[in-house]
């Protein structure tokens, strides 16, 4: 009997999760809490997966008393976001958003994906955004030497790979280009480890790296024509 119902438990996680593939349920009441800016703010929406996800509450201080909201959701790759992204970043009317993703795509958590398909899902939330008026920060993929859930895959090229392309394209479109792979890279191109406990997500020291040139990115977006 405990069997059938674990069995039960499982198949119901499961069929929710394939009816809400891109999790909008994740952040719809929060949303609808939130309301549109006041004049003159400038609301900063922070875009991403599980570093996105993991900051406000390894840092809660680093977003307190600011316009920043955070909607990462720890797992997603780029279509996923892509699907949830008028509802998790344009209704919500920001000034600027900062998309970090690309390294679940390259850890295949939605199945084989390549560069120029997660490019193409960069570059389709980028348009949305700007054709909406919000101005873009594109971060680089923060260094990877192995994934603890998927070890084997040498993803290290393939990041090193992704952020060139990220960044051409960022200088091409008038994006600002933000670079956290650079500070915390060590001599495998992965993860130093005194920013990370497993080499994937950052650590406070991490995230107090990558803070400041967040900042700094965003300010730019926010003095760009």
């Amino acid at each position: 009997m405990k069997t059938l119902i674990l069995l039960a438990s499982i198949f119901t996680a499961v069929s929710l999760h394939a009816q809400d593939w891109a999790n909008f349920e994740r952040y719809r009441a929060d949303n609808e809490k939130l309301t549109d800016p006041k004049p003159g703010e400038n609301r900063i929406v922070f875009m991403g997966n599980s570093i996105t996800d993991g900051w406000i509450n390894a840092d809660p201080g680093f977003f307190a008393g600011k316009s920043y909201v955070d909607r990462g959701i720890s797992g997603q790759t780029t279509p996923q976001m892509l699907v949830r992204f008028r509802a998790d970043v344009i209704a919500l009317k920001p000034a600027v958003v900062v998309i970090l993703a690309g390294t679940n795509d390259i850890a295949g958590n939605t199945g084989p994906s390549t560069l120029e398909m997660i490019m193409d899902n960069i570059i389709s939330m980028s348009e949305l955004a700007k054709a909406s008026g919000i101005k873009v920060v594109l971060s680089s993929v923060l260094p990877v030497y192995d994934y603890p859930w998927k070890p084997g895959l040498n993803p290290s090229g393939k990041i090193i790979s992704l952020n060139k392309m990220i960044k051409d394209y960022a200088d091409k479109s008038g994006c600002i280009y933000l670079d956290y792979f650079t500070p915390t890279v060590d001599e495998r191109n992965g993860m130093n480890a005194a920013y990370s406990e497993d080499g994937v997500h950052p650590n406070l020291a991490g995230y107090k790296v990558m803070e400041p040139l967040a900042e700094k990115a965003i300010a730019e977006a926010l003095t760009k024509k």
